[in-house]
């Protein structure tokens, strides 16, 4: 079972589904088509959440894919998250979502450490770290690449191995670290990213 206290948010953010623009809640069906598509034909979808730092935005797209994923019960999808380079799950972003129920804790520590991300009761913990978008785990073939920010989306034009890509760029928190907005800014861009991808994954059905 999800998290009771992350449960609760979703159950919220749901109910927030009229706040996505028309054009926007077009451009996220597109990706809603493409995992249903790979349901219907009995394969796996795996998704990379792509920004230039794989720190922030990523992240955030990366767990709330997963999440939402076990939300509406869907069979097996596998998210990741990559940077055109690697730097570190960012603090702010960690504590974003921390406030919002899901559980991190930190693994390994070094420059860019590893995270043990879980948001259900007896679940095998995600690994968060942040990677170049071609490195381990991710997927190497046949995976939608989700661009969350204009420079990653401008950045690499080119996603070798991807059979869908799709540009859905969200304001960086980053703007407001060290400031007074610093927590509702990350956490308005936690709940919107998670607004989103719940919307994504709403409209793919099994029957």
């Amino acid at each position: 079972m999800i998290f009771q206290q992350l449960q609760q948010n979703i159950e919220k953010l749901v109910q927030q589904f009229d706040t996505i623009s028309a054009d926007r809640k077009l451009q996220l069906e597109k990706l809603s088509a493409y995992i249903q598509q790979k349901y219907t034909e009995k394969q796996t979808p795996k998704l990379i959440v792509i920004c230039t730092h794989n720190s922030r935005r990523s992240h955030l797209g990366q767990l709330w894919l997963a999440a939402a994923g076990d939300y509406y019960k869907l069979p097996k999808l596998e998210s990741f998250s990559g940077g055109t380079e690697a730097t570190a799950f960012h603090p702010n972003a960690i504590a974003a979502v921390q406030r919002i129920g899901f559980k991190v804790e930190i693994a390994t520590e070094a420059n860019n450490p590893k995270y043990a991300v879980s948001w259900k009761e007896n679940q095998e913990v995600y690994q968060a770290f942040s990677k170049r978008f071609e490195d381990d785990p991710n997927p190497k073939e046949a995976f939608s690449a989700i661009m969350v920010c204009t420079e990653a989306d401008e950045g690499c034009p080119f996603v070798p191995g991807t059979d869908f890509r799709i540009a859905l760029p969200f304001e960086d928190p980053k703007a407001f670290d060290g400031t007074s907005q610093e927590a509702a800014k990350y956490d308005e861009r936690c709940q919107q990213i998670g607004t989103e991808m719940l919307y994504v994954l709403s409209k793919v059905s099994m029957s």
